[in-house]
Parts: C-alpha cells; structure tokens; sequence
C-alpha cells in the first residue's frame, strides 16, 4: 500500500474543490485536505442535521464555504471561476435508495444533470487539471452474483438512485471522450475518472435508511435497534478507505493524466462483507448497550441483497488496498459516536485520520 505521507507532500498549497463538502463523507474529505495544508473551497447545501460531522467539526470555518445548488450551471461556473480549482472531488449527490423512490425526478436532476452541470464547470476553467467524480457500487447492473463487479462492466440500477449513478457514469464516460479524451490531453489539459465505493460507515452521518444511523438514533433513545432486512449483504467499509483511494488516484491523474482517467473501484476486502443483522449486533456490543431486533417484512421496498466490487484493478496500477478490517471499521466508527457529545469532534476526526495513515 502506498505510503499515505505523500498526500501532504503532494496536496499542500494545492486549490481543491469538494462538491458536496457539508455531507458525510464530503465533510471527512474536507478535514483530511485541510490536515493536508490544501486550500480547500466547498460547495453544498446546508447540512442535514446540527449533529453532522460537517457542524460540528467546524471545518467549515477553516475553508471556504459556499452554499449553492449544483443543478444551478451558470452558479457553478461562477464559482469555479472565482476560486479556480486545480483538483476537482465530486461527490454532492442525493444518496438513499429509499428516499429516492419517494422523489426520483429530483434524485435524477441532482445526480446526473448535477454532475454534467460540475464537468462543464470544469471544462470552462482552464486551472482545473483533475476531476474525481464519485459515483457508488450500484451504479452496475446487479445481477446479485458472488463475485465482485469489475469496472467495465455494464452500469444500470434497478431503483431511481442506483440508476441515476449508473446514467451519471454513461454521462461521465461521454464526456471524457467527447471533451476530455486522454488521446487529446495536450488541447484540453484535463483528467477525468469516476470512482466507485461500497457501503461507507463512520462517524457524523445521520441520514435516514442508514443502518449505522438508525443503530445510533436507537442507542441513544434507549430503543431496540429494528432492521428490516436482517440478511442484506453489503460490503462494509470505513469513511477514510474511499477517500484515502481518491486522495491517491487525484495524485496519480495529476503526475500521469491520460494514465488514470477512467473508472476505479474503491471496495473493502471479501472479508468485509457481513449481513445488515452482523453489524447491527457489533454496533451493540461496541457501544456498551442495546438490542437488535427483526422486523422484516414482505412490503419492503428493493433493495440489492448482494453487491460486491473487485478492486484488483486499484491494487494492481494504484498500489491501493483497504487497511482496516470490517471489525475495525465499526469499533472506529461506534467510538465516534461515543465520543462526540463529550469531546472536540475535529480533533477526533483528525486522530481517526492520523490512526488510519499510521496503520498497516
């Protein structure tokens, strides 16, 4: 695995643009790059809740801080060309499944004219070099096969927000072709990748129809924990593994543009892989209290049951493989949790992050 020290040789006094920097993982995105010495520039709508990691970690203070709209073109050109990014991390989405069976036109416009919104903004500022557009593992067709996807294989999605990523990525492939071909990479001097994670846990989410929220919310209620789908296989990982990923291919597209300019997948090891029912019960016996309880039902919305990704192609050419185990990943996430009512919440983000890199 590559040496995680290098992102602060390579980041620091670089201008990097996060879309979506007040969610979950866009906020853990931005402390990293500031931890990093980067002059980070965010845009998002305002956070979810006063609890999110974003508010009370107070990055937002530390950065510059737009609020806005990214279905809105021109408002994003207009940013893009005051702060004139050099690296570009995408990853202002609407992301629940279930949510998006409740609003799919705007899941839709958010997530796929919201990204091409985002790539003519970086095709219209000339400081732009990299592009990370961030997508999901749902985004391939999901034939619940045990093998894990492969970056070329077909996009698709059953749901309205699946979908949407997988018509997000068709609109990202276009584009890199037709505007930013790495053949032509001496006319428009840009490189651009889509990446691909699984199912992200860690501290400061509470979105609804997310197990590790839900567990939280029920913990502190003093209530059971009530899983509707108890054997729903998912590949777990922690917040600080995609991002480590993005972090080095941004790195790797900036020294060698027309090398890196395609998909990647950013998943956990085989061995990360547990049920929805598995994760609950550690969530449980970390936190120190609580209970799980089945309330499966036969009216329950689709959702995948089996999705995994194949991650060779990033071990192979990036050098990048998960550093934390699915055990760890959830200690590390419940400890957050525990935490934050008493504590600075950005310093421990930032002994998360310092633990990860110094990890094996």
């Amino acid at each position: 695995m590559a040496n995680l020290d290098i992102f602060r040789e390579f980041y620091k006094g670089k201008r990097v643009l996060i879309t979506g920097h007040t969610g979950f993982k866009g906020s853990w995105l931005a402390i990293w790059l500031h931890e990093l010495g980067a002059e980070v520039i965010g845009i998002g709508l305002e956070p979810y809740s006063q609890r999110d990691n974003f508010v009370l970690s107070g990055i937002g203070e530390k950065i510059v801080d737009v609020r806005a709209d990214i279905r809105d073109g021109e408002k994003m050109k207009q940013i893009f060309q005051q702060y004139r990014p050099e690296l570009v991390f995408h990853l202002a989405a609407q992301p629940i499944v279930r949510l998006s069976y409740e609003i799919p036109v705007e899941t839709y416009e958010t997530n796929v004219m919201g990204t091409i919104r985002i790539m003519e903004a970086i095709r219209n500022t000339p400081d732009v070099k990299v592009g990370v557009m961030v997508t999901t593992d749902k985004c391939y067709e999901n034939k619940e096969q045990i093998w894990g996807y492969r970056e070329n294989e077909p996009m698709g999605g059953y749901d309205p927000y699946s979908s949407s990523k997988g018509a997000a990525e068709i609109a990202i492939a276009s584009w890199r072709r037709s505007f930013f071909n790495p053949e032509t990479y001496g006319e428009h001097g840009k490189s651009i990748a889509s990446v691909r994670a699984g199912n992200v846990i860690g501290g400061g989410d509470w979105a609804l129809d997310r197990i590790v929220p839900d567990c939280i919310r029920a913990l502190e209620a003093g209530e059971p924990i009530e899983i509707r789908n108890p054997q729903a296989v998912r590949p777990w990982q922690h917040v600080l593994e995609p991002l480590s990923g993005y972090l080095l291919l941004g790195m790797q597209m900036w020294k060698k543009p027309a090398s890196y300019c395609e998909g990647w997948n950013f998943g956990p090891r085989a061995e990360s892989v547990a049920t929805v029912w598995e994760i609950a019960g550690q969530i449980v016996a970390d936190y120190g209290r609580g209970e799980v309880k089945d309330v499966s039902g036969t009216a329950a919305l689709h959702e995948a049951k089996l999705l995994m990704l194949d991650i060779s192609k990033a071990k192979y050419y990036l050098d990048w493989e998960p550093r934390l185990e699915v055990r760890e990943a959830v200690s590390l996430t419940t400890d957050w949790y525990k935490r934050y009512r008493k504590e600075p919440v950005y310093g421990i983000c930032t002994e998360q992050i310092e633990k990860y890199m110094s990890s094996r």
